[in-house]
């Protein structure tokens, strides 16, 4: 019988969706799941970037350029500008969303058993992607305590090998919600020069910033255009996660050149979705004014909720829309799985995604679970109170 490769058998599965047939046994049961585990806002997609869509006259859906409409990268660098990101159309490829910009970035940067250093916890599909990629993740371990702000940078030079082709960042961070601040981007920039390496920060959270802080970018450091590179996305600014568009950005050419061979082995980006896109640039700002003061009352919301459950330590989020939560049990996998299959109240339950597989080194996380606060308030408030009642029931147990 033919087998599978040995990449596919070490392909982790998502720690966000692997417990979806759980959940959709519990709707089978006539049971309200509440979902906190997936990053899916429930924010309105702006009208102008539907409209666009809807009233096109195409009458041939063609393959657009490789790297994305040049009227399209255009208006992304006009937006990068308003964001003090001063990069042409030509530093630009338009990719199916993030996670091929992702997938582009390492690809061009890394050989097999290369390494990249990530803090984690991080976004789980980086394991995904490395791991297409014969490349190996290096983690070093950012903490709750410190509300998983940057790890000394004394510890990232332990780390740094022969194989070692770049650092990559998540700001604000997924799953959790810190921004990094100029200071230690500052730390990173350096670290870079100083051994030669590329810095990646996937920015696609860059609107939501809370409590008056500012979002810093890697590519508005100076002498840093050789070393940094941009990963981006519609899916969250404007709350198009089915678009699937994203892009790469980068001063450096020759990453750029390469990149776009990736690009080209896929032909195109999808041709509506940049229409979509490109209309999204217009959205007024007051838009992501009502977005960011809804999400902040969210968060505030969340972890006052959370704070009052006896033993659950919480991160407080400066940006995105996630927190991690630790929680008084051993095993988070476990009690996500038990509270889809055996807990409900008044016909309701919680799912949550177990916070392990953020993380690259075994045991860490195992305790923890990331919360997603996109649903309204009310919505948020109900989840925790059951989160807190099933709790309750399973270590009673």
């Amino acid at each position: 019988m033919p087998s599978i490769s040995e990449k596919g058998r070490r392909m982790p599965a998502s720690p966000i969706r692997k417990l979806v047939p759980y959940a959709e046994a519990a709707k089978k049961r006539g049971v309200e799941v509440i979902h906190l585990n997936i990053g899916q806002p429930d924010i309105k997609t702006p009208k102008i970037a539907l409209d666009a869509v809807k009233n096109n006259t195409i009458e041939v859906l063609a393959y657009s350029m490789t790297e994305g409409s040049e009227a399209y990268r255009n208006k992304i660098a006009v937006y990068y500008a308003k964001n003090d990101i001063h990069v042409s159309a030509d530093d630009i490829i338009v990719t199916t969303g993030g996670s091929e910009a992702l997938s582009f970035a390492m690809g061009t940067l890394m050989d097999k058993d290369d390494e990249i250093i990530i803090p984690e916890p991080f976004y789980a599909n980086y394991n995904g992607f490395a791991t297409a990629m014969g490349i190996n993740v290096v983690p070093i371990e950012s903490k709750l305590e410190n509300n998983f702000a940057l790890p000394p940078i004394a510890n990232f030079e332990k780390l740094i090998t022969p194989k070692t082709k770049a650092v990559l960042i998540c700001n604000p961070g997924n799953p959790t919600g810190y921004l990094y601040s100029q200071e230690e981007i500052k730390q990173l920039a350096e670290l870079v020069k100083k051994h030669d390496l590329f810095l990646i920060a996937d920015e696609v959270y860059r609107e939501f910033t809370y409590d008056g802080r500012q979002h810093y970018s890697i590519l508005q450091e100076k002498e840093l255009e050789e070393y940094a590179i941009i990963v981006d996305s519609v899916s969250k600014r404007y709350s198009m996660c089915g678009a699937r568009i994203g892009c790469l950005v980068s001063k450096n050419q020759n990453v750029i050149k390469t990149a776009l061979k990736f690009a080209q082995a896929r032909l195109s980006p999808p041709t509506l979705a940049q229409i979509a896109s490109e209309a999204a640039l217009d959205t007024p700002q007051s838009y992501f004014d009502d977005v960011i003061e809804e999400y902040m009352s969210r968060r505030d919301i969340l972890v006052s909720e959370l704070q009052k459950l006896d033993g659950v330590k919480v991160a407080v989020p400066q940006g995105a829309f996630y927190c991690v939560v630790e929680l008084p049990i051993k095993d988070a996998d476990e009690f996500a799985q038990w509270m889809l299959e055996k807990f409900e109240m008044e016909g309701s339950t919680v799912m949550v995604a177990p916070a392990a597989g953020f993380y690259a080194t075994p045991g860490l996380g195992e305790n923890q679970i990331r919360i997603a606060y996109v649903l309204e308030k009310e919505k948020l408030i109900k989840a925790v109170f059951l989160l807190g009642e099933a709790l309750k029931q399973y270590l009673s147990q």
